[in-house]
C-alpha cells in the first residue's frame, strides 16, 4: 500500500512574528509565535502595544506554550532591546539560593561568601528581567520583589546600603495565581503589581490551525541546524498531529520534529502519536466504576423468624460494595488517576523526569516526590 507524503516545500511557510522593532538580539527563532489564527494574532497585537512601555507584564499559559518567547519578543521590540535580557527560573533553586541569585550578596554574608557578588537584577539594569514560574517564589522573596517593583531598589544579602536599578520585569506562570492568592500562598499586592498587563497564551489544542505552520518551520529549522535532509512527512502524520491534544504544547511538537529530523523518518513519531490518541480514547470512554461515587440505598428488607439465611454468594456480593465516605472514594480515584498519568508521561519521555515535569506542568521536585509517593520505577 502506498502512502502519500508531503514535501517540505508544500507545507505552509511563514516568517516568525517579529514586533515593530528589530528582533536582531533574539537568541532563537520565535517559531512558537507563528500563527494563522485569531487567538495568537491578539497576542501579537498586545505585544506590540506594551513593548515600548515599561509596564510590568504577566504572561500566563500552560507549560510549553512559549511564554519565554513572548518575554523575549517584548524585550526585542522595546527601547531596551540593546540591553541585557536576563532569565531566572524561580522553581529551579531553593529559596536561599534564589535570593542570592536575584539580589547578590556581600562578602561574609554567609559561610562561603568570600567575595562580593552582584545579583541578576544588577546584571539586568536598564534591561529586562524574565521571572519564570513566579508562583514558586517563597513569601519572603515575594516581599523583596515587591519592593523592587515599587521603589526600584533592594539590599544585597549582608548589605547595608540599598542598590538602585532600572529593570523592566516580565513574569510568567502556568498556575492559577488567583487561587494561590486566595490560599495565602501568593501575596495579593504582588499579584496586582505583576498583573498590570496580562498576556494569556492559548494551548496548542486550541490553535490547531497553526500546527502545519509550526511543523514546517521546525522541520526547516532543525534540518538546517543538524545539517540533515528534511524527512518526508506523510499526510497521515499531519492528520494525527491535528487530532492529538498536545499536553506538552508547542515544546512537545518541537521535540518530536527534532527527533524526526535526527532519525530521518516520521514512521516512529506517527506510531507514537497514534497510540497516544488511541489510549486517550480508551481513557475518556465510559468507566462504570467511576461514573458515580454514590452507592444507591437498597430498599428495606423485613426479616421473618422463619426466613432462610442468605446464600454465601449473596453475602460475598454485599461485602464487595464500596464503603466509606464520598470524599474518600473520590480521593482514592483521583490518586489512582494521577499515578496513571505520571506513569504514562514518564513512559512517553523515556523516564526523562525533567521533560515529564514540564509536560505535567509541575516542578521537578514535585514530580520526584510524587514518583516516590506512588512507588513508581522504570521496572514497573
Amino acid at each position: 500500500m502506498t502512502r502519500e507524503f508531503l514535501a517540505i516545500e508544500h507545507l505552509p511557510s511563514s516568517e516568525p512574528f517579529v514586533p515593530q522593532s528589530s528582533a536582531a538580539g533574539s537568541r532563537r527563532p520565535q517559531a512558537a509565535l507563528l500563527t494563522s489564527g485569531d487567538k495568537m494574532r491578539e497576542v501579537h497585537e498586545l505585544i506590540g502595544r506594551v513593548a515600548d512601555t515599561d509596564v510590568t507584564v504577566l504572561v500566563r499559559g500552560e507549560s510549553g506554550t512559549g511564554k519565554e518567547l513572548v518575554a523575549r519578543a517584548i524585550h526585542d521590540a522595546s527601547p531596551r532591546h540593546s540591553r541585557t535580557f536576563v532569565k531566572v527560573n524561580c522553581a529551579a533553586l531553593p529559596a536561599e539560593l534564589l535570593e542570592s541569585e536575584l539580589f547578590g550578596f556581600e562578602r561574609g554574608a554567609f559561610t562561603g561568601a568570600i567575595q562580593h557578588k552582584p545579583g541578576k537584577f544588577e546584571f539586568a539594569n536598564h534591561g529586562t528581567m524574565f521571572l519564570d514560574e513566579i508562583s514558586e517564589m517563597s513569601a519572603a522573596l515575594q516581599a523583596k520583589l515587591l519592593q523592587v517593583l515599587q521603589d526600584g531598589e533592594f539590599a544585597r544579602l549582608g548589605g547595608r546600603q540599598d542598590v538602585r536599578v532600572d529593570v523592566r520585569v516580565v513574569a510568567a506562570t502556568n498556575r492559577d495565581l488567583e487561587s494561590a492568592v486566595a490560599d495565602g500562598h501568593f501575596r495579593e499586592d504582588l499579584f496586582f503589581r505583576l498583573n498590570v498587563v496580562c498576556i494569556t497564551l492559548p494551548p496548542l489544542r486550541q490553535r490547531r490551525d497553526d500546527i502545519p505552520i509550526l511543523t514546517g518551520q521546525f522541520l526547516r529549522q532543525y534540518a538546517q541546524h543538524y545539517n540533515r535532509p528534511t524527512p518526508a512527512l506523510a499526510t497521515d502524520t499531519l492528520r494525527l498531529f491535528a487530532e492529538y491534544d498536545w499536553p506538552g504544547n508547542v515544546r512537545e511538537l518541537e521535540n518530536l520534529i527534532k527527533r524526526m529530523v535526527i532519525i530521518g523518518t516520521d514512521a516512529q513519531i506517527r506510531r507514537e502519536v497514534a497510540e497516544s490518541i488511541a489510549g486517550r480514547a480508551l481513557r475518556v470512554g465510559p468507566i462504570p466504576a467511576l461514573q458515580s461515587t454514590a452507592v444507591p440505598t437498597p430498599p428495606p428488607v423485613v426479616v421473618m423468624a422463619t426466613q432462610v439465611p442468605p446464600e454465601p454468594a449473596v453475602v460475598a456480593a454485599a461485602a464487595a460494595v464500596p464503603t466509606g465516605s464520598l470524599k474518600d472514594i473520590a480521593r482514592n480515584a483521583a490518586r489512582e488517576a494521577e499515578r496513571e498519568l505520571i506513569s504514562r508521561t514518564l513512559t512517553q519521555t523515556r523516564w526523562n523526569r525533567r521533560e515529564a515535569a514540564e509536560i505535567l506542568g509541575i516542578s521537578y521536585k514535585a514530580l520526584l516526590y510524587k514518583i516516590k509517593e506512588a512507588e513508581l520505577d522504570r521496572a514497573s
